[in-house]
């Protein structure tokens, strides 16, 4: 474990040489520094209200860890959560002060501004790479090795997948709330730009950004770190597979010390180059892969590695960055065209081109993931495919460093908009909003890839703990389960959608309040209470992400206990597949929407305040929810219900508890 530890003391470094770099940054227009503040007040607020929510679970699932698994678990549990909470909230605070210190550098240009915003990203991105290895090598080393911790570490995993479900649900739930009852008001009812400080939902909607895409973000994929991994542990010591334990120690490591590189590279190149940001980052994104290609093939020279290995892992690298273009394509490409054109009729006609476009966007990625599936399989076994999750995720601190970046620049564009910096700083700060907009579509699309072949390791993993051979899709209790699974993502994502839905709601009318009995307020000259939309967002999202949660945690133990443990294999077999083509869709539906109404707003078919823009703003607010909450909290509901089962169901069967549908046919 000391590649681990060595690799997160150097991520750690390069991020407080980071963030004191950032904070350097003077702020010199008073204005831009109060709106941050508010934002980062708002923010900080949010997050420390859930976790007061979330404290009081934790600690009921460590008694229940303590009790079914014992005291180690419950503290690996523990470690777990902590560490993914950590990793958000360093996350969101240098994101919350570094908006501000971009608009000041777009001052100077693009590229100071794209430097300032994507080492504010690549805080996140090695705060969770750095915290996922640290966390893991801690468990690891305190418990007494790899022999003595291999189950031990699943606990950790399930600690992170906990954590990420509530910041991606709650997150998710406040941000989109927001965003929602402020676009339908703002701009379809008032006709007023975006981001204008007249709407008393501007701010609520900019923490949002923070707390859903960067701190929820972080949490999503710390968690599809640590499962890749974890699936990989528990695979390998089932198989005593040392040698196979061994490489992926050294994958991990070397993968982040790739993206480590390429940050720096990045970074540099940004500040000082005249390229295209959109392509500085597509030569990151290539340059990374490539690196990590050629350190994974150098690790069978000094170890006794199969080059089995080597294809399953890069199998998932070359598939990451694949799905990553195909979700480009589809959310910036020619298809948002066509849903903009579609406008011209109204917002039917954009909501219809929009499903269908999103629709054929599923296969590609379905496909891609099929075929790394596949060969990794035959190379490896299902050892294999756990390494091809490794192998998605390994460069995850570059690739989630890019995503960060884009709520900090849709920040900076918002600050300057409110704090009325010139029209040059914002064309440079709707530049960098507009490229974040491509990473969070790419970012998304990454996540949900990453997520389906974590699950499916973490499947395989559940698979060996159990003793499941193989599933007969004739058995009734396999069958029911499957379809069982295909269908809790439904009912998950419309308690999700539900929420966001009566959220936006009570906004909308708090909105109309003011702008009604405020007077002066839309004509400039006096202020909106910005506060109350905060904490309508922050009230409604935190008292709507419990019950998500309990359904996740729920539904695979009651699986058991109905039906059996072929049941609950066919429950997290149905999950996976009907989550991760759900997600993809909904990901890129909303995505799609997006774009399509920002290519109006550039002057395409009369620009802002046309009849097109009006229906492109009413397909965005439909694509809200779908990309930025249902969509991404899919991806931890399918990693966690595996991971729950990975843990407990093993000790259900080993304690001979009775199955309902075993009774019934006796």
């Amino acid at each position: 474990m000391l590649e681990f530890f060595a690799v997160a003391v150097l991520l750690l470094l390069t991020v407080i040489v980071n963030a004191r770099w950032i904070l350097g940054i003077k702020v010199e227009n008073t204005l831009a520094a109060q709106i941050s503040g508010h934002i980062h007040d708002g923010a900080k607020a949010f997050l420390s209200s859930e976790y007061k929510v979330m404290f009081p679970w934790i600690g009921i699932l460590f008694v229940v860890l303590a009790l079914l698994t014992g005291f180690k678990s419950a503290i690996a549990f523990l470690a777990g959560a902590l560490f993914s909470i950590a990793a958000g909230y360093i996350g969101m605070q240098i994101a919350t002060l570094a908006n501000v210190r971009t608009t000041e550098a777009a001052r100077k240009g693009s590229g100071d501004a794209l430097a300032v915003a994507f080492s504010a990203g690549s805080v996140m991105g090695m705060t969770v790479v750095a915290f996922g290895l640290l966390g893991l090598g801690l468990v690891v080393f305190i418990f007494g090795g790899f022999e003595k911790a291999g189950n031990i570490v699943s606990s950790f995993s399930l600690g992170a997948s906990f954590v990420a479900l509530f910041a991606r649900v709650g997150g998710g739930i406040f941000t989109k709330a927001a965003d929602v009852g402020a676009d339908l008001v703002g701009k379809v009812e008032a006709n007023i730009p975006e981001d204008d400080p007249r709407n008393p939902a501007v701010i609520a909607d900019n923490v949002g950004d923070n707390v859903g895409d960067v701190a929820g973000m972080g949490a999503d994929l710390y968690e599809s770190y640590v499962g890749s991994i974890v699936a990989c542990i528990v695979l390998a010591l089932a198989e005593q597979n040392m040698v196979g334990l061994s490489f992926v120690l050294w994958a991990v490591a070397l993968g982040a010390l790739s993206s480590w590189f390429t940050i720096l590279l990045v970074r540099g190149i940004s500040s000082r180059s005249r390229m295209e940001p959109a392509n500085v980052f597509r030569m990151g994104s290539v340059l990374v892969t490539l690196l990590a290609v050629v350190s994974v093939c150098l690790i069978p020279l000094w170890t006794s590695a199969s080059w089995s290995y080597v294809v399953s892992t890069v199998a998932g690298m070359i598939v990451g960055i694949a799905i990553g273009f195909i979700t480009d394509y589809y959310t910036m490409g020619e298809p948002i065209k066509e849903i903009a054109k579609a406008s011209e009729t109204g917002a039917a006609t954009n909501i219809l081109s929009g499903m269908a476009i999103a629709m054929q966007s599923t296969f590609f990625p379905v496909i891609l993931v099929g075929l790394a599936t596949i060969i990794s399989y035959y190379s490896a076994g299902l050892f294999g495919i756990a390494l091809a999750g490794v192998g998605m995720l390994c460069t995850l601190a570059y690739s989630l460093s890019v995503d960060a970046y884009g709520p900090v620049a849709d920040n900076a564009g918002g600050i300057a908009e409110m704090a009325h910096f010139s029209p040059q700083v914002r064309e440079v700060t709707d530049g960098l909003d507009a490229l974040g907009n491509a990473t969070a579509a790419m970012g998304k699309g990454f996540a949900i890839a990453s997520a389906a072949l974590t699950a499916l390791a973490l499947f395989a993993a559940f698979n060996s703990a159990v003793g499941l051979q193989a599933l007969d899709v004739s058995d009734p209790k396999v069958l029911t389960g499957v379809m069982v699974g295909a269908a809790s993502p439904f009912l998950f994502s419309s308690i999700v959608i539900n929420a966001v839905s009566r959220t936006a709601f009570v906004i909308v009318k708090e909105v109309r309040r003011q702008f009604k009995e405020i007077p002066g307020l839309l004509s400039g000259q006096a202020d909106p209470d910005y506060v109350v939309c905060v904490g309508i967002s922050t009230q409604h999202a935190l008292k709507n992400m419990v019950v998500p949660a309990l359904l996740a945690l729920i539904l695979p133990l009651a699986s058991y206990f109905l039906l059996g443990v072929e049941g609950v294999g066919g429950v997290l077999i149905g999950q996976t597949v009907s989550g991760f083509v759900m997600a993809v869709y909904m990901a890129n539906a909303g995505g799609a929407w997006d774009n399509a109404k920002k290519l109006i707003e550039g002057g395409f078919l009369g620009g802002k305040g046309s009849e097109a823009h009006h229906a492109a703003v009413i397909g965005d607010t439909v694509g809200d929810p779908l990309k930025d909450t249902a969509g991404p909290s899919i991806n931890i509901l399918m990693k966690l219900s595996t991971v729950v089962s990975l843990i407990l169901i093993p000790i259900f069967v080993e304690m001979g508890l009775p199955v309902l549908i075993d009774l019934f046919a006796k």
